[in-house]
């Protein structure tokens, strides 16, 4: 009998197949969501993995100097040590690339120049071996020749060139406003973003950068322990300071702890989706269940036992939750191999630009979000089976059940919203909000417990009003004795509309403060920038001074940009340095007063993220950064500067944090005083086409006529559009979520009112046999509708402005370490609500002129 009645509660699944459509729907978008988003992002990362591996090879130990270029001379010192096996130099510079045969306006390529000796190749990274072209006269000393280059595939990729041409093509290499020409003699196997290697001793003499490393890796002999062996380095008398140890796997560390914030928050808004499928499958049982009620008092009398009656409905949401949970893995494998295949492993984060990673698709982790989904499925219809569990079968087939009519206590409902404030105080863990994504979750689960309550304080405001209105009190009285079917009907729209508000307002706030933040920072008219200058300037000294004196040129200011890695395991900070003289307040965004700088103290500027990450708080001297700041000094004396972090900015241009200083304090520091970028100010009346014009003279005039390829030119209003759409494109993903939460909740919405009121046909026609017109009980079937999506609307946007809080304030500065001000759109809010209200209103209007019909009043019939 048991295997009867599972059968029939599959086939009651069969006779309604749109609302089993949209809760298996449901579940399958969330969980193709979340399943594809994080294939995506492990298949970057692992091809990111691949790709640092393959060209830092397997070394036990990295020497990298804090800042700017590592001394050559340490390379023979730890060559000569006993404990080292092998020591390998490396010089990577990263320029801007074109195909000498492209045409103009062609866009460059970034490339990653890697100079390695060849000799060693073969034992530190094979991968880098260089494979000449087949068409070309073989050459063995071909990667020894000077201004000659081997590409991997992406790079051939990007720039277009053959993977066997007959001649060796020429690049047009660029950094700042020097321009290189290199020709391709053949490829290498490494993958990863575009890359070119060449012999180390011919970068060296082709980029100027004689006597210079980027790092030296070392493999040591057996049985040597790395930390005996660094212990040891250090303190050697002559080991200069502001260099930094590090391992191979250091680039993996860095990328993860950079993407980590990221990747994690966009799974966390990939499961709204499944979020609120998971209220879907609750209204959709809870409705059949309600529809069903004789039909499971039935089964009662013929023997069903009520933990069977409970089996049946955990049956019937366990089947929509394998088949979403199976449809979705398999959508959300075809949304990933799209997305690597169209746009690459980046997402609009940045992280991951420039590779094309392949899918890397794993069984258990397809599983785990299987499970996930059939989870929520199941947690959905606990609620539902628990009802048709307690139903009595004798008064239920009598019609004296009143279902939804039972009170639940409201101390649970307060509890989890108590715990939801509490927890948006907890600290991160592991460097994640993860407390904060609970205190989003107990919010909502709390907020729509208290639904019922919600909707017995609107009835107890309006029977006043009612008690002078024959339909009106009609439907306030059904609804006083049902209350629990408002979490019913609503409870889905109101977790999705909450959700959707609450990215509306994170949005808003983020894009509303990146405008602020744009006009603060870009105070010129217009900003040249020269070609990527790998951490060198871009212009000279000189170049400002005449640039200063063209007609025309009312001010210029140059920026400088230094990276600083003080560990070689956490991604490196950005030391800008500045004119300041006009007072920091008027120049950087600070989130606070500048405090004094005391007497014979350099000033420091931290951004949000630096002062987070690094403990660069006002008042504290930067001590992970002397090491650096000295590296820096071109003096080489015992005594160092004493830094005083005067401040903190808003930066949202650098995650991992920036510094700021004075152009003078740069200067008498490192003695250069060069940019990397200008800021211009135009004399009123200036042409400013004219002005680009005399400063791409002046550059061919410095550097030559191709120097002018290199110069970008862009008003601030240029920069700052720019900025908006690489922001929109970003949260493109959040706009797409928001849309599917708005769509997934209105269709349950329509789900819920259209059983609902298919399932009072017996109502509506003892209404129609005492007299009441069709007109007027579809206006009480809309009056309801109107009345539950109004409170799940008003509580969708307490609920959402609720969670925007901690999404804004708890969630996006323990993310990403920087804050935001807290913007509400309420006329784009308060559309969202009427939208709701008005689509749950013609949905209880249209399912109520097919419940009223003439079938209705047929149906009483059964009755009698």
């Amino acid at each position: 009998m048991l295997a009867l009645f599972r059968v029939w509660s599959l086939q009651e699944l069969r006779r309604h197949p749109w609302q089993s459509a949209a809760a298996a729907c449901a579940v399958m978008l969330g969980v193709a969501l979340a399943f594809g988003v994080h294939t995506i992002n492990a298949s970057a990362l692992e091809e990111f993995a691949q790709a640092a591996r393959s060209v830092s090879g397997t070394p036990d130990l990295q020497l990298r100097a804090a800042q700017g270029p590592l001394d050559e001379q340490l390379y023979p010192l730890l060559a000569r040590q006993s404990e080292v096996a092998r020591a390998s130099p490396v010089l990577e510079l990263q320029l801007q690339a074109q195909s000498a045969d492209a045409l103009a306006g062609t866009p460059a390529v970034p490339l990653r120049i890697v100079g390695i000796d060849a000799l060693l190749l073969p034992a530190t990274a094979p991968a880098l071996m260089p494979r000449p072209f087949a068409r070309l006269p073989a050459d063995r000393f071909a990667l020894f020749a000077p201004a000659t280059v081997f590409l991997n595939a992406a790079a051939l990729r990007a720039l277009a060139l053959p993977l066997d041409p007959q001649q060796a093509p020429r690049l047009t290499l660029r950094r700042g406003l020097e321009v290189f020409s290199v020709r391709v003699a053949g490829s290498v196997a490494a993958g990863g973003a575009p890359l070119a290697v060449m012999d180390i001793g011919a970068a060296q003499d082709l980029f100027g950068r004689v006597g210079g490393l980027s790092r030296i890796d070392l493999q040591l002999r057996p049985g040597v322990l790395r930390s005996d062996f660094r212990t040891r380095m250090n303190a050697l008398p002559a080991w200069p300071p502001g260099l930094v140890w590090g391992e191979s796997s250091d680039g993996e560390q860095r990328m993860d702890a950079l993407s980590r914030a990221y990747r994690v928050n966009l799974s966390v808004l990939a499961l709204v989706a499944l979020f609120t499928g998971a209220f879907l499958v609750f209204s959709v049982l809870s409705l059949s269940v309600a529809q069903r009620a004789p039909a499971f008092a039935l089964l009662g009398v013929l023997g069903a036992t009520p933990r069977q009656r409970l089996g049946l409905v955990l049956l019937e949401s366990l089947f929509l939750g394998v088949i979403g949970s199976a449809a979705g893995v398999a959508l959300g494998t075809a949304l990933a191999a799209g997305a690597l295949r169209l746009l690459g492993g980046d997402l609009g984060g940045g992280y991951f630009s420039g590779a094309q990673p392949g899918l890397q698709w794993s069984l258990p982790v397809a599983a785990a979000y299987g499970a996930l989904g059939v989870a929520a499925a199941l947690l959905g219809g606990w609620w539902p089976a628990r009802t048709a569990e307690a139903l009595p079968p004798a008064q239920t087939l009598k019609g004296l059940n009143s279902a939804g009519s039972s009170k639940v206590s409201a101390w649970p409902a307060l509890a989890l919203l108590a715990g939801g404030a509490l927890l948006a105080f907890a600290p991160v863990v592991a460097g994640l909000p993860l407390a904060a994504y609970l205190s989003v979750g107990a919010l909502l689960l709390g907020g729509i417990a208290l639904l019922p309550r919600a909707v017995a304080l609107l009835l107890r405001a309006l029977r006043p009003w009612a008690a002078r209105h024959a339909l009106a009190q009609l439907a306030i009285e059904r609804a006083r004795r049902t209350p629990g079917l408002a979490a019913v009907a609503v409870g889905g729209v109101v977790a999705s509309l909450a959700l959707a508000i609450a990215l509306t307002v994170m949005v808003t706030s983020f894009r509303g403060s990146m405008v602020q933040w744009l006009d603060a920072v870009l105070p010129a008219p217009l900003y040249v920038r020269g070609a990527a200058a790998d951490g060198q300037a871009a212009f000279s000294a000189s170049f400002l001074q005449r640039a200063a004196r063209l007609p025309g040129v009312e001010r210029i200011e140059g920026l400088r940009n230094v990276p600083l890695q003080p560990d070689a395991a956490r991604p490196a900070v950005t030391l800008i340095a500045r004119p300041l003289a006009r007072g920091a307040d008027q120049v950087l965004p600070l989130t606070a007063p500048a405090l004094p700088v005391p007497p014979g103290r350099v000033a420091v500027y931290a951004s949000e993220a630096a002062a987070e990450l690094w403990g660069a708080q006002p008042g504290s001297d930067l001590a992970p950064f002397l090491e650096s700041f000295r590296a820096l000094a071109q003096y080489q004396q015992a005594q160092q500067a004493l830094y005083f972090v005067a401040g903190v900015w808003r930066d949202y241009a650098r995650q991992t944090g920036a510094l700021v200083m004075d152009s003078a304090d740069f200067a008498a520091l490192s003695g250069e005083r060069g940019a990397n970028d200008l800021a211009l100010w135009p004399a009123p009346g200036a042409d400013v086409a004219k002005l680009r014009a005399a400063l791409t003279q002046l550059a061919q005039s410095e550097s030559g006529p191709a120097a002018a390829g290199g110069l970008e030119f862009a008003s601030a209003g240029e920069i700052r559009e720019r900025s908006l759409r690489i922001f929109d494109r970003s949260f493109a993903v959040t706009y797409w979520l928001q849309a599917l939460a708005i769509g997934i909740g209105l269709f349950g919405v329509a789900a819920s009112f259209s059983a609902q009121v298919l399932a009072r046909r017996k109502e509506f026609g003892l209404l129609a046999h005492l007299g009441l017109t069709r007109r007027q009980i579809l206006s009480v079937v809309a009056g309801e509708g109107a009345a539950w999506t109004g409170v799940g609307a008003a509580a969708g946007l307490l609920l959402g402005v609720a969670v925007s809080l901690v999404l804004v304030l708890v969630v996006n500065p323990q993310s990403f370490h920087w804050t935001m001000e807290l913007r509400l759109p309420l006329a784009r809010l308060l559309a969202l609500c009427a939208a709701v209200v008005l689509a749950g209103t013609a949905t209880a209007w249209l399912a109520g002129r097919a419940a009223a019909g003439r079938d209705a009043v047929l149906a009483v019939k059964e009755d009698w």
